[in-house]
């Protein structure tokens, strides 16, 4: 059975699509118009209750949360295929950690960067003050990223895994958005490099 991929473009659901992408598996992609409400209706509720992308439905089962469904597609498909490291390995415990990271951390400081410097959001939402607290927080978790990579070309080793796909994911969104210049960090821009030469990004950003 083919997974079932809800997504929206520009969107945290980049990184599942690469994923995918990555993995060659099969699976079928459902654009959800969060303009148009798609993401609130009932039915996608009952698959995602926080009414969000992305979102998949493998072998009937659905998972939310594009960490948790990156590390789902991960050990399910990418051990074989050498796109996740096997369960009780230290690359094992480097990949889960930095997947969550992304989600926990980076996005969180991200988050906040965009909230208060975004053109879509009223200026009397804005805070200046925290827009610069979270701007240092997120150039010092770059600083962090940017140091792991300082004696690998991946963040597991040698190797590119999935976690190196959600993270670059949100690099490629970020340099629109937050930060265009990674000169500061030079490995983290050299790792950004190799990771977005790969043909399954190519195929998600140019698609």
């Amino acid at each position: 059975m083919a997974i079932t991929f809800y997504f929206s473009p520009y969107s945290s659901a980049v990184r599942i699509h690469w994923a995918l992408e990555e993995l060659g598996i099969p699976y079928d992609g459902v654009r959800v118009d969060l303009k148009a409400g798609d993401q609130k209706k009932p039915d996608f509720l009952k698959l995602n209750p926080n009414g969000k992308v992305p979102t998949i439905v493998d072998d009937g089962v659905p998972y939310f949360e594009s960490a948790a469904i990156n590390i789902h597609l991960g050990q399910k498909y990418g051990v074989e295929k050498g796109l996740w490291p096997k369960a009780g390995t230290h690359a094992h415990g480097r990949a889960m950690s930095w997947t969550v990271w992304a989600a926990a951390s980076l996005l969180n400081a991200g988050t906040r960067v965009m909230y208060n410097t975004s053109k879509e959001i009223p200026d009397d939402q804005k805070n200046a003050a925290q827009a610069e607290s979270a701007r240092k927080e997120f150039e010092g978790l770059l600083g962090l990223l940017d140091a792991e990579l300082a004696d690998k070309p991946y963040l597991t080793g040698d190797t590119f895994t999935l976690a190196d796909a959600v993270i670059a994911a949100d690099l490629w969104w970020y340099q629109m958005v937050i930060v265009s210049d990674l000169s500061p960090w030079p490995k983290l821009g050299a790792w950004v490099g190799r990771c977005m030469e790969r043909p399954a990004f190519k195929r998600v950003s140019t698609g």
